[in-house]
C-alpha cells in the first residue's frame, strides 16, 4: 500500500516512536479507543489486541480492505467512513472513548473541532499533528500562535505538546515536523449555550487579527456605549480564554 496524497498519509515507520505512542494510548486506562487514519497500521497493530474495545475509521477504501486482510477476525474493527461526517453516536453505545490517531494534516483542525463537538463523549485526545498546528492548539494568550482554535479548546481541554517527530521518522516524510499532543477534558466546562455564544464571539474578534477589539466587535455590539472602555482598544489575541467566555454573555445576553 502507497501512501495517498489526496487522504494527507504519511506512514509513521520509526519504532521507538511508534512504542512510545501506544505506550500512551495504553496507559490512559481507557476501555474505549478509536483511531482516525490507522494508515498500514503501524500504531494499530499495537493496540488492537491490547485494548477491550478498540475501532479505526479511514476513508481510503483501499486501505480499510487492505487493513481488513491484515486482521482476520477483526473486520468489524475498521470502519470505512469519512470522520467529519461519521455520526460518533454510532459507537461504542454511546459510551466515552479516547480519540486518537496519527491526524491527516489536512483535516486536522477540523478534527480538534470534531473533538470539541462532542466533548460529553471525547475525554482524552491524543493525537500527531503538524507542529504549527499543535502550537495553536496549546498557544496562550499573548502569543502569534493563540486564535479561535486555542480558545475553544482551552475552555474544554487541558492540552500540553507532549512531543516532536521529525520529517525522516515517515513515509512519505512530510515537508515539515510533527508534534504529539495529548487533550484531557477539563472537570467543569461550559454548557452548550455558553460554548456556542462564546464560538460566534471568537470568530468575529479574530476576524481582523490586527484590529482592536471595537473595530471587530461593533458589528454584534449592541450599544456603541459598551465599546467606549479602553478594555476594547486591545487586540483579539491579548484576550485570555476566560475573558472570552465572559464577553460572550455579554454580547449575547439573550441567546439560551
Amino acid at each position: 500500500m502507497k501512501a495517498k496524497k489526496s487522504f494527507g498519509q504519511h506512514f509513521l515507520h520509526n519504532k521507538h516512536t511508534i512504542d512510545r505512542i501506544a505506550r500512551l494510548v495504553l496507559d490512559s486506562g481507557m476501555p474505549r479507543v478509536l483511531e482516525v487514519g490507522p494508515g498500514k497500521a503501524a500504531l494499530t497493530r499495537e493496540l488492537i489486541l491490547k485494548v477491550p474495545e478498540f475501532l479505526a475509521i479511514d476513508a481510503d477504501p483501499d486501505m480499510v480492505r487492505f487493513l481488513k486482510s491484515q486482521y482476520p477476525g477483526h473486520e468489524d474493527s475498521f470502519v470505512l467512513a469519512d470522520f467529519l461526517r461519521f455520526d460518533l453516536k454510532q459507537i461504542f453505545d454511546g459510551q466515552e472513548f479516547l480519540l486518537f490517531g496519527n491526524f491527516p494534516y489536512n483535516i486536522s483542525s477540523q478534527i480538534v473541532f470534531k473533538a470539541l463537538e462532542n466533548r460529553d463523549r471525547v475525554p482524552l485526545l491524543l493525537g500527531m499533528f503538524q507542529k504549527e498546528m499543535a502550537k495553536r492548539i496549546v498557544a496562550t494568550e499573548g502569543s502569534k500562535d493563540y486564535g479561535i482554535l486555542a480558545v475553544l479548546s482551552t475552555q474544554i481541554y487541558r492540552s500540553r505538546l507532549l512531543f516532536d517527530i521529525d520529517p525522516g521518522q515517515f513515509t512519505p516524510p512530510p515537508k515539515v515536523m510533527s508534534s504529539f499532543i495529548r487533550m484531557e477534558r477539563l472537570e467543569e466546562f461550559p454548557s452548550k449555550v455558553q460554548f456556542d455564544k462564546l464560538h460566534r464571539l471568537v470568530k468575529t474578534a479574530f476576524q481582523f487579527r490586527r484590529k482592536t477589539l471595537r473595530n471587530n466587535l461593533k458589528g454584534i455590539a449592541g450599544s456603541e456605549d459598551i465599546l467606549r472602555d479602553a478594555y476594547f482598544d486591545q487586540r483579539p489575541e491579548q484576550i485570555s480564554p476566560g475573558e472570552y467566555l465572559r464577553l460572550a454573555g455579554v454580547f449575547y445576553p439573550d441567546i439560551d
